[in-house]
């Protein structure tokens, strides 16, 4: 009778206790609906990681291949040959001191191969004499002797060994693909001084440039439909709305500048679209960034510059050729011929 009436009971216990089982095993075998979200947001967060990363490495290796395949097709020779490189002459003033304080043509575009280059020595065309405001002129030579030092012994070595083995065309189309991408300052700039036909050809060269010009490593719109005018800056800018040029000055690394250049330098980075969307200045959410890890940001920026520093330097090897020769004071005759390119360029 006892057996009997607790065989229900057994019975009631035996369906409880399988029915916690099978929920357990349940929740063993698949996670929760929780922590599959938790698991999703941290892959979400891995891979997004993981893609900007390689969008950065992918930016440097498209410039890698793009330069070896230009290499490969192009020229045999560079304009140096190894017997050069092993006679390890005394770089003379116009591959050192001028070639690095005076290589742009601008405070920020460089000049290309077959650019014209002003002399130090030739006076201003008008016959007005050029004010040469220059309060801190030690600090400033001292600066200029660094530059000086740091070209000799460091950037024109390099840029020689880099012209060795880089052929000439290629080192004009990494140069023009620098020229094509920073497109917009300057036609900002020419609006800005009511150059109208200049803006439309900066405009003209940009679309052609990019798409017959494949990305702008080719200059079709200069080579074919002879599409060229001077390149204006916010330096230019300033100075047509009768802003002066201010002190002198010598920056370390960059070369000569005026007080007035410096602040339209500093304007035009500002004005690139480049530094906004592509390589960042400052990171934010209301702007689309390509490149948004700042190491990686910082890492290819410094390898650009550098890049960009020794391609130009190798394109100028050969120029400025007899200066340090026709002067005794080398940072004065520097000093002229920046302040005489700078009034001419503003006065086109």
């Amino acid at each position: 009778m006892v057996l009997v009436q607790s065989v229900p009971f057994f019975r009631k216990l035996f369906h409880v206790t399988s029915k916690e089982s099978c929920l357990n095993m349940r929740h063993a075998i698949l996670p929760v609906p929780t922590t599959m979200n938790r698991l999703s947001e941290t892959r979400q967060a891995k891979l997004s990681s993981c893609l900007s990363k390689g969008a950065s490495l992918g930016i440097m290796l498209i410039l890698g291949l793009a330069l070896g395949l230009g290499g490969c097709a192009g020229k045999d020779q560079s304009t140096h040959t190894l017997e050069d490189l092993e006679k390890g002459e005394e770089p003379t003033l116009e591959e050192s001191a001028v070639g690095f304080a005076l290589i742009k043509g601008s405070p920020n575009e460089g000049i290309g191969v077959d650019d014209e280059l002003f002399d130090p020595f030739d006076d201003d065309p008008t016959g007005a004499p050029i004010e040469e405001y220059d309060p801190i002129e030690p600090v400033n030579s001292a600066v200029f002797e660094f530059n000086y030092r740091l070209d000799k012994y460091v950037v024109k070595p390099v840029a020689k060994v880099y012209n060795f083995f880089i052929p000439p065309d290629v080192q004009q189309s990494f140069s023009n693909v620098f020229q094509n991408i920073r497109f917009f300052p300057r036609l900002l700039n020419n609006l800005l001084q009511a150059k109208f036909e200049g803006a439309g050809i900066e405009m003209s060269r940009f679309l052609i440039n990019s798409t017959l010009g494949v990305g702008g490593l080719f200059d079709p719109a200069g080579i074919m439909f002879e599409l060229k005018t001077p390149s204006e800056d916010l330096g230019q800018t300033l100075g047509t709305y009768g802003v002066g040029p201010g002190p002198f000055l010598m920056v370390p690394f960059f070369g000569p500048f005026t007080l007035r250049d410096g602040v339209g330098f500093i304007g035009d980075g500002l004005l690139d679209p480049f530094n906004w969307f592509i390589l960042p200045f400052v990171k934010t959410n209301s702007i689309p960034q390509l490149v948004q890890d700042r190491s990686n940001i910082r890492t290819i920026r410094l390898g650009l510059t550098g890049g960009e520093a020794v391609n130009l330097r190798a394109i100028n090897l050969e120029k400025f050729q007899g200066v340090e020769e026709g002067t005794l004071d080398l940072y004065g005759a520097v000093r002229n011929g920046y302040l005489q390119q700078r009034l001419n360029a503003i006065r086109e």
